[in-house]
């Protein structure tokens, strides 16, 4: 005869399981934050490094995927990817109206590969010509 048993909660069949977890949750955290703050700085103070083959370029996004480079039409690639000054990723449609410097990396077809976005410091620093 089948009998239906309601599901039994872990906390109660293996206490030492919830626990175990709980208690990693916890070590994890905890030294993530910890850890957080002094990785900061010093990425910060590091730099990013561009490829050799990037070009510095003004950037406006009319409509994405078109944009302006130079003031020239130009199309992001498929799977392009824009990097903003803190290098996390950001979607075009987020930057439609606004001018940006910008390093820009092109493919062969010439449409546009990769773009990061600079930083008040990156502008100030010459870029090296490929």
């Amino acid at each position: 005869m089948n009998r239906w048993i309601p599901a039994l909660d872990t906390r109660v069949i293996c206490p030492h399981l919830w626990r175990t977890r709980l208690m990693s949750a916890c070590a994890f955290l905890f030294f993530g934050l910890s850890l957080g703050p002094a990785a900061g700085p010093a990425m910060a103070q590091s730099g990013r490094s561009f490829p050799p083959q990037a070009q510095r370029a003004v950037l406006q996004v009319t409509q994405a995927p078109d944009l302006l480079l130079n003031g020239k039409p130009a199309r992001l690639a498929p799977g392009a990817r824009i990097r903003a000054s803190n290098d996390l990723l950001v979607l075009s449609g987020t930057l439609t109206g606004q001018t940006l410097l910008v390093n820009v990396v092109l493919e062969s077809g010439g449409l546009v590969k990769e773009v990061w976005i600079l930083s008040p410091e990156e502008v100030g620093q010459p870029h090296a010509k490929p």
